[in-house]
Parts: structure tokens; sequence; C-alpha cells
């Protein structure tokens, strides 16, 4: 099956292993990005179709998923990866600040999912379609400063079973994905303890994300639907007491 997917923020980290991870099973893969240099590094190296373009544009957002079903006729998964975080106190953080990463995070999750839905809507297919949602564990746990950040996976959490509701009758299904500690900094040194500190022994790598992506989805999983699945190594199961 040469499913057509798109996948925001798909240039580098958890987004490239997404985009990787279908094309490597022969899909038919588009994404966008901010990042136009590692854009069509990635473009290049996997094949899959790259639209430089700020999701925070709903105009560009939607013109280059229109284009992308143009070129291949319809949409059958989305992937909304995209991300960005800001850890700053609250009595330093600005609301523009504030604003750019609900505007970021949160609000493409929206514009993307209603495109799907009116898609459907318009060319009566309601044989197959997935959306998954890149949440993070961090919608149900914080540290000081990331006000904006849990605000926003939260906020997908939420519009997460929302949307699994309104989109039932297009046979779409909407699941969202929490990871928790994925190695994605190349700069980032691991130490044994960042390992250790997990229960699976390790710290997770974009391929643990992927994977799960992909299995949400598989066209037998349609019974699967407006659920957050955490991929996190079994950190937000341990119980952490002060030494």
């Amino acid at each position: 099956m040469n499913r057509r997917v798109f996948v925001t923020g798909g240039a580098h980290g958890i987004g490239r292993g997404i985009v990787e991870a279908f094309c490597q099973h022969g899909d038919f893969v588009a994404f966008c990005d901010i990042d136009e240099c590692r854009g069509l590094e990635t473009q290049k190296e996997t094949g899959a179709r790259f639209f430089h373009v700020d999701v925070t544009s709903q105009k560009d957002l939607e013109a280059c998923m229109q284009q992308f079903v143009d070129e291949r006729g319809d949409l059958d998964v989305v992937v909304n990866n995209v991300g960005v975080s800001t850890f700053c106190p609250i009595t330093e953080v600005s609301v523009e600040e504030f604003d750019r990463v609900i505007n970021t995070n949160l609000r493409p999750v929206f514009i993307t999912s209603r495109f799907m839905a009116r898609l459907r809507q318009s060319n009566g297919n309601t044989s197959y379609g997935r959306i998954v949602n890149l949440c993070s564990s961090r919608y149900q746990q914080s540290e000081a400063g990331t006000e904006g950040y849990s605000a926003s996976k939260g906020g997908i959490y939420s519009l997460t079973h929302a949307l699994s509701i309104s989109l039932a009758p297009f046979r779409i299904t909407v699941n969202a994905v929490a990871p928790g500690w994925i190695h994605v900094n190349e700069q980032e040194v691991l130490r044994q303890e960042d390992h250790d500190f997990h229960p699976s022994g390790r710290v997770g790598e974009p391929a643990d994300i992927a994977r799960m992506v992909l299995f949400l989805a598989s066209p037998e999983n349609d019974f699967i639907n407006g659920q957050t699945i955490t991929v996190d190594g079994g950190v937000t199961r341990k119980m952490i007491y002060p030494e």
C-alpha cells in the first residue's frame, strides 16, 4: 500500500525519523519544515517531498498540503510532529513568546486535521485515514518555566480525543504519541546515569517514536482511536524520591 503521508517538522530529530520510516515502507511522503538547509538534506537522503514552510502561517501550511494532494490525488496519513520549546522563568517570559509556542505546536494540529476532514468531505473517501499527533510526557508532568510548552502539549492531548470523535464519520482515526527523553541533539553527550534513569535501560531514539507512529498509522489498527500512548522507557511510571 503506497500511502500518501504528510509530516510537519520533518527535517530533523523525531520528525526526520518518522519521514525515514514511512519512506522505507514505500509510501509517498511529503514534509514541511522551517529549516530549509536540513529540509533539502532530508529530501535528498530519503526521497521525500520537502516544502519550506513556517507552520504558523495557515495559508502556507494549507497551500503545501493542497499541492501534495494535487500531485498524489489524496491524503491518507497526517503526522503532526512540529514543535518548539522555550523554557524560561514565568516572571521573564513574554506573552508573545507564549503565543509563539502555542501557534507552532498546537494550532497546526487543528489546521491540518481540518484540512483532511474537508478533503474527505469533498471527495467522499471514507476508506482509510490516520492522524497521529506528537504530544509529550509533559502533558501530565512539568518543570518550572515550561508553561508554553506544557500548555501546547496538554492542548494536543485534549485536541486528539476531540478530533477522534469529529473525524469518525470520515473513518479517520486520531491518536497521539507522547515521547519522553529522546536523543535528538548530536551535541548532547549522554552519561551512563542518563540511561540508567530509565527502567528500559537507555535514553530513547527517534526510531522508537517512528515505530509507534507506523503502528498507529496501520490500516489494521482502526480500533485504536482517541488515545495518547506514552513512549518514555517507563520513566513516568517510576516513583522518584529525593536522595
